[in-house]
């Protein structure tokens, strides 16, 4: 949180120090409640991802909105931070390495704690620090269902896992989990409908198994924002774990789900050198560019050319009218990284600052000092 002197924190959108990030609260309301509204029917509920924003305001919105069963994590350090405020908490990852077990532990003392394992190493690290803690650790089995990062096989492989976290002192086993990442972002609804479906058949299938061994499979977590009403609706799913329909970005803006963009990147021109050509103080530390550049909003014809680690060079017709020290607001690709490089959301509600929301997530905050 900027160290503001007092009474000078800044009130309009035109006294924000760029760059920064601007979040229309309006329109990420509208989006929590979108959401809310489809799983409020049916079985499947929601399980907002926290990466996607890092910031305990907005997820403490998503949690009131409803129709959560609670958060997920990416990070033990982001399940540190939430379950101050949220009881349930899902760590959607492998947490293996020095001191993370034990803090894990730790965190089931006060929250109802969950993580995934794929490995029986990763299972023995968790289940080591829960007996030396005296708690319980839930698990998922994390399974890959096409992603190809992490997850054990589907079928046998996932079941025998289960056996072993079932058989282990300090962990509980609370079923399965597999996200179809490959599938979420394909524009195409027929494509993406089918290879969701396949990918989630492998899934539920691994639980029905699990659960024909005699091992209890209550949990079946998966889904993202591009398959929630997918993913959502098929049966033996139990929960879908999106994130960034909270205020998404491009990537996610060329699909056929029905959430608005609620942040950009706030920025200020800072040289226009030739008639079609300006530059711009927010490159690519204060946007990725992993999902493409940002695009220019309500400027026509405007595109972000080159993104430089302080400049966003930016292609303008040579009659558009922007000058040095106007404003620029750019729509980033990808949120999750974006949010990450601020240490604060400027709240606005057209061009009034309301609020400003720490980060509080961001980084690995337990690599901090002082």
């Amino acid at each position: 949180m900027p160290d503001w002197p007092r009474g000078d924190a800044p009130s309009r959108v035109a006294n924000i120090p760029t760059p920064a990030i601007v979040v229309d609260v309006a329109a990420m309301e509208r989006n929590i409640q979108r959401m809310a509204r489809f799983f409020a029917s049916g079985p499947c509920r929601l399980r907002p991802h926290f990466k996607a924003h890092k910031t305990p305001e907005i997820a403490r919105r998503q949690l009131a909105g409803g129709s959560c069963t609670g958060l997920t994590c990416a990070t033990v350090s982001e399940a540190e931070l939430v379950a101050e405020f949220c009881g349930d908490v899902l760590i959607a990852n492998e947490p293996v390495g020095p001191g993370k077990g034990s803090r894990v532990a730790e965190l089931a003392r006060r929250a109802n704690v969950t993580a995934a394992v794929d490995s029986v190493k990763g299972l023995e690290e968790l289940d080591a620090a829960a007996l030396k803690a005296g708690t319980r650790i839930g698990v998922l089995v994390d399974v890959n269902v096409g992603q190809n990062r992490c997850g054990v096989a589907p079928g046998d492989a996932a079941v025998r896992l289960a056996q072993q976290v079932l058989s282990a002192r300090g962990t509980v086993l609370r079923g399965v989990m597999g996200y179809e990442g490959h599938v979420v972002g394909i524009p195409d609804r027929t494509d993406r409908d089918g290879r969701a479906r396949r990918a989630m058949t492998d899934l539920a299938a691994t639980a029905r198994a699990i659960r024909d061994a005699g091992l209890p499979c209550e949990v079946v977590s998966a889904g993202g924002t591009g398959t929630y009403d997918i993913t959502g609706r098929i049966e033996g799913i139990t929960e879908v774990q999106a994130g960034s329909y909270v205020l998404m970005d491009s990537d996610y803006g060329r699909l056929d789900v029905p959430f608005e963009q609620a942040f950009w990147v706030l920025g200020t021109v800072i040289s226009r050198p030739t008639p079609t050509r300006c530059v711009a103080d927010c490159g690519h530390k204060a946007t990725t560019k992993d999902h493409g550049h940002p695009l220019v909003r309500n400027v026509d014809g405007a595109e972000v050319t080159a993104l430089n680690d302080e400049h966003a060079t930016i292609g303008v017709p040579s009659d558009c009218r922007l000058d040095v020290g106007d404003r620029i607001y750019l729509r980033p690709s990808h949120t999750d990284p974006t949010i990450n490089l601020h240490d604060v959301l400027y709240a606005i509600d057209g061009e009034r600052v309301v609020d400003i929301w720490p980060i509080a997530a961001r980084g690995y905050p337990e690599h901090r000092h002082g």
